[in-house]
This record gives C-alpha cells, sequence and structure tokens, in this order.
C-alpha cells in the first residue's frame, strides 16, 4: 500500500506531515526549516526556525530576536518521524539543501543553488535522492555562464579603466551573496572599495564570522567622488540611477546579475555595462546538478518552470511544478525575445 509523500505542497509551503514542520514557508507556521538568509525564503513570524550554523546570523540580523537553532552540514537530526540533514548549496554563505529521510526513501529540496565554486560559498555538493525539489530561476539554455575568475577579471578591468579616466565606478549587487562574491574575487589594489549601508551591514555580520573580505568603506555623509577618486561603489541594484548615487557625479553604472545575459535588460536598464554574474545555477549547472542526484521524480520552482519541466520530461524524469512565492533573482521582466517566466501553474 503506497505511502503520503515525504513532502506536501501547501498555501502556506513545502510540509512535512510525518516531521510537522515547513521548508522556507512564505506564511507564518510553527516550525520552519530554512534553506538560506534571502528574504524570500527566510520570513518572519514563524515559531521558531533551523538553519546552518552559518547561514543563523545573517536571519538574525533581518529579522532580529527570532526562536532560532542551528545544525552543521551533515548533522543528522530526528524530527518526528523523519531525519533532517543540511547540505551546502552553493548560492550564498551559510546556504543548504535540506534533505529529509524516511525509511529510506529520501527527498531534496534545494533552496537556491549554484554548481560554480565562487570562493565564497561553502561549494555545492549533490546529494543522492528519490525526489529533487529544484529552484530553475535561469532553466533556459541561453543561460550559460563564464567562470568566476573570468568575470572577476572583466570586472577589474571596467573599474581599472575607469579609475584612469578619473570616474567613480558604481556596481549594484545584492546585499548578501553577490556583493561580498565580487569583493573575495576583485583586484583591491586598483582603488579604494565603498559601500552601501545595506552592503556594509551584511559584510560587518559575516566579517563576525570569520569570513574575510577586503577592506570597505561605507557611504556616509562626506564620501563621495571627490573624498574617494577611482573608487569602486557596490549598493544593491535599486541604488542606481537613484539620488544616493548622483552623490558620486558622472559615475560608470553597470549591474552584475545573470539577467545580463538577456539582449535588452541592459539597454532598458540604461546601463552602459552589465555584468554576467549569478548565484543561481545556469542551464548546465541546473542539469548537472539534477543527474547527480540520481533522483526519479523533479518538481521546479521558480523560474522558467513550464520550459524545464517539459525538458526534464523529454529527458526520462518524472516532472512536476510546484507553484511558491521565491523570486529567485529579481529584475524586471524579460524581454518579449525570450521566453518568459510563467504565472505559477497548478502543482503537478
Amino acid at each position: 500500500m503506497a505511502r503520503d509523500p515525504v513532502l506536501i505542497f501547501t498555501e502556506k509551503g513545502i510540509y512535512c506531515p510525518d516531521g510537522d514542520f515547513f521548508i522556507d514557508p512564505w506564511r507564518p507556521v510553527a516550525r520552519a526549516l530554512i534553506t538560506h538568509g534571502h528574504s524570500d525564503h527566510a520570513r518572519p513570524g514563524h515559531g521558531s526556525y533551523l538553519a546552518t550554523a552559518a547561514a543563523a546570523p545573517v536571519i538574525r540580523h533581518r529579522l532580529g530576536d527570532v526562536a532560532m537553532d542551528t545544525i552543521a552540514y551533515g548533522e543528522p537530526r530526528r524530527i518526528g518521524g523523519v531525519t533532517v540533514s543540511f547540505h551546502p548549496a552553493g548560492h550564498v554563505p551559510g546556504s543548504a539543501q535540506i534533505r529529509v529521510e524516511r525509511a529510506g526513501e529520501v527527498w531534496v529540496v534545494s533552496g537556491d543553488y549554484k554548481v560554480q565554486d565562487d570562493g565564497l560559498s561553502e561549494p555545492f555538493a549533490p546529494v543522492p535522492c528519490h525526489s529533487f525539489i529544484s529552484e530553475c530561476t535561469f532553466g533556459l539554455p541561453v543561460f550559460h555562464w563564464q567562470s568566476n575568475a573570468a568575470v572577476m577579471g572583466q570586472i577589474n578591468r571596467w573599474w581599472a579603466a575607469n579609475a584612469a579616466e578619473g570616474r567613480v565606478s558604481v556596481l549594484g549587487a545584492y546585499a548578501l551573496g553577490k556583493a561580498q562574491r565580487i569583493l573575495t574575487g576583485i583586484d583591491a589594489s586598483i582603488g579604494p572599495v565603498l559601500t552601501h549601508g545595506a552592503v556594509e551591514a551584511t559584510n560587518a555580520v559575516l566579517r563576525a564570522q570569520g569570513i574575510r573580505l577586503p577592506a570597505t568603506t561605507q557611504v556616509t555623509a562626506g564620501v563621495d567622488a571627490a573624498s574617494h577618486p577611482g573608487a569602486l561603489v557596490l549598493a544593491p541594484p535599486s541604488a542606481l540611477g537613484s539620488v544616493w548615487a548622483a552623490r558620486f557625479g558622472p559615475a560608470a553604472q553597470a549591474f552584475a546579475s545573470g539577467w545580463m545575459a538577456l539582449r535588452g535588460v541592459r539597454r532598458r536598464r540604461g546601463l552602459a555595462q552589465g555584468f554576467v554574474l549569478s548565484d543561481h545555477a545556469d542551464w548546465d549547472g541546473l542539469n548537472a546538478a539534477i543527474r547527480a542526484t540520481g533522483a526519479e521524480r523533479v518538481f521546479v520552482t521558480h523560474g522558467y518552470t513550464s520550459v524545464f519541466r517539459r525538458w526534464l520530461e523529454t529527458q526520462g524524469y518524472e516532472a512536476g511544478i510546484v507553484a511558491t512565492e521565491y523570486e529567485g533573482e529579481g529584475l524586471d521582466a524579460p524581454e518579449a525575445e525570450v521566453i518568459a517566466p510563467p504565472a505559477a501553474e497548478p502543482t503537478t
């Protein structure tokens, strides 16, 4: 007689009935297991939180004094009728895939992940399973990432050229993960590195955990192009073109994102320069990660779900779509020349 699934999909999030917990729920629940600290996965209002020891400080920084328990990578923990463990996702520092086992049947929830080693996050580790719930933010063949070193080289050359012309370089990058990845990879000898307050606050949390980052100066009153000529400024994407950024005069502005792989996105955002850099897996990375799990059944969430599910079915997988409220790597809707991610579809 067939048993109920290990994980089910509800209006509050991904739920484990045998353990009575949710994974990255988007509605308040009593017990939440959290893959990482980005706001679409770690939300306020839960009764208790469980996350990796490396992810917990950022979650506390964002959510305040929540009831938080931590777990080491690979540490098995019994919760009700299942055993859970957290495994590196390679997305941002402390990010995890969550493995749930019941009587030998294994399900894994990927959270957000990338297979490319960024020199900052704990490298992605495939987890064998029967059922894999995978993001597919960039689930189209057009998305193909260059090596981390190659992109950092591009950023360094852009920054150095701007500095030689006496201009500040303002680079849009998400405050958790992307900004620190850039800090880890750039050549800090080119010039001073300035940070928006949101980026610097996250830097402080990660430094307190022992993560080494180059020296940075937070942008405050009096910190501008005159005081720091030729600087690289790391700021959230929303700061590009803002009054905040105007203090740097006719600065060069760019955005680091996987969406820069799409023709027209950079132009629509009024940017002369963009860098294709993502903390999510590209097409090849998604396929490699799924193959490495050995899973027979794959559910896809947030991104090009319809396209990617159909592709998986042609590859022999039993595939379905999970309607979630995760956002992936946010940006304006992609250009019409690329198939846009559809609205959430019924869970199958």
